[in-house]
């Protein structure tokens, strides 16, 4: 049987990505490195830090195998069965400790979880052109499993103009968790945070939108250079009456939402260079479906990666900017904002250096900025379940370095250190909630391991 010519250039990208990630050293699912027969570091620098292998690899529907497979074909180059001869299924287990600078009054701080989650995987290929990438996980302070990540997908290819196109549908429930660069919200930096201390109150919507919605999507990749995708996004609240009904009062998407994703890349020997833009436009009843008025939020990103590879390791930047345009319609009617319309901005920027040895140094900030309002950003409440959430300053801005250091002993093993430092919290440095507390006070050590097998 020949190769047709797409496929040599297909297999001669592949070849090139892999020989440059070859020295990597990470871990990632490891029945994602059963079915290629791939060592981990080929796909990820540090989970889920992706190299060009394991972005081509998630575009191409995660159906490379590199091991003998169960095939039947009824024509020639026309396959109708391909099936993995091991079960694609990996266990994660991550336990952690946690603590803060200063104790939130009637709360307990060096707080140890184990196993702050718990994950299952079913990822790998399923047929010729579709693959998944599905991930249930039990979550410590629910004491339940739940769908978390999910992403299955259909990809090809085909020639155009001479060069080879990549294409692909993408069917998920969390925006941005399809994205193959570390720069958007499902996979940005950093990788693993404590779930237990005080984190900031405002972020876009389309960070906040996992396990709520799903969306169904195509995309393409042009000549290893050029990237377009778009999505329609559509309400799936797990955990509840589907379909919704009046007697649920949470926050929920209207209709369909589309996102959509571009990006430029390039390649050379050494380095690697992306940038781009990403965005969605979202429509929501705040108190559910009883109301039939809606809030509008426009969010629109831009982003950047970098990768250079030294003898010593490879260090990797990441940038994005996210803007989103706040239209509280519904809100502002019910007296539940001061203003009619907000703006809120983040700004992310991180850097890695990973040694071929297992250890990783990185570093990040974020800086989250935007308009006033004296209701929607009140100062101290006297809520149980968020005693740090207050906003003396009516306004949501935000700011903190994040250190981290990471050991892998093992490929499949990782420890980490991170230190997250804040310079403003909930609108300021001092007193930022109107009853004492301070920004630093909120400063965490978090000490993290986990396992993949």
């Amino acid at each position: 049987m020949s190769m047709k010519g797409k496929d040599i250039k297909l297999f001669t990208i592949l070849i090139g990505v892999f020989i440059f990630t070859l020295s990597s050293v990470s871990y990632s699912i490891p029945s994602f490195a059963r079915q290629t027969n791939l060592p981990c570091g080929s796909c990820h620098y540090v989970y889920p830090e992706l190299t060009p292998f394991g972005r081509l690899f998630k575009l191409n529907g995660y159906t490379m195998t590199g091991i003998a497979i169960i095939k039947s074909t009824y024509k020639e180059d026309n396959t109708n069965l391909q099936l993995l001869n091991v079960l694609p299924i990996s266990a994660m287990i991550e336990g952690s400790h946690n603590k803060i600078a200063k104790s939130i009054p009637g709360v307990q701080n060096d707080v140890t979880e184990f196993p702050q989650q718990f994950s299952l995987f079913v990822a790998g290929a399923i047929s010729p052109n579709f693959g998944s990438f599905i991930q249930v996980t039990y979550d410590d302070q629910s004491g339940a499993f739940s769908l978390d990540n999910t992403d299955l997908r259909f990809a090809d290819h085909t020639t155009l103009f001479s060069n080879d196109l990549l294409y692909g549908v993408t069917l998920n429930n969390n925006p941005t968790v399809q994205d193959v660069w570390n720069t958007t919200p499902a996979w940005g930096f950093p990788y693993v945070s404590s779930a237990v201390a005080p984190t900031p109150g405002a972020s876009p919507m389309i960070a906040n939108l996992g396990g709520t919605v799903s969306g169904l999507g195509a995309y393409a990749l042009y000549n290893n250079l050029v990237y377009g995708e778009f999505s329609l996004y559509h309400v799936t609240k797990q955990g509840g009456p589907i379909p919704e009904t009046i007697d649920d009062n949470t926050l929920t998407l209207a209709g369909y939402a589309p996102y959509w994703r571009f990006a430029l890349q390039q390649q050379w020997e050494t380095d690697y260079l992306e940038i781009g833009t990403f965005g969605m436009a979202t429509q929501f009843y705040p108190t559910g479906i009883s109301d039939p008025s809606t809030d509008k939020y426009t969010d629109i990103g831009f982003d950047a990666q970098y990768e250079k590879t030294f003898d010593s390791g490879t260090i990797v930047a990441h940038s994005s900017y996210v803007t989103e345009k706040q239209k509280l319609d519904a809100t502002y009617a019910t007296g539940g904002s001061a203003n009619p319309s907000l703006n809120l901005n983040t700004f992310k920027i991180d850097a890695s250096y990973n040694f071929p040895v297992g250890v990783a140094f990185s570093l990040g900030y974020f800086n989250t900025t935007g308009d006033g309002d004296a209701i929607l950003y009140q100062p101290a409440a006297a809520d149980n379940n968020n005693p740090t959430g207050g906003y003396n300053t009516n306004a949501p801005n935000s700011s903190a370095v994040t250190a981290q250091v990471s050991y892998l002993p093992w490929l499949n093993t990782q420890f980490s250190v991170q230190y997250v430092a804040y310079t403003k919290f909930n609108g300021s440095s001092s007193n930022y909630d109107g009853s004492g507390r301070n920004a630093s006070d909120n400063n965490t050590l978090y000490v993290v391991g986990w396992v993949v097998f």
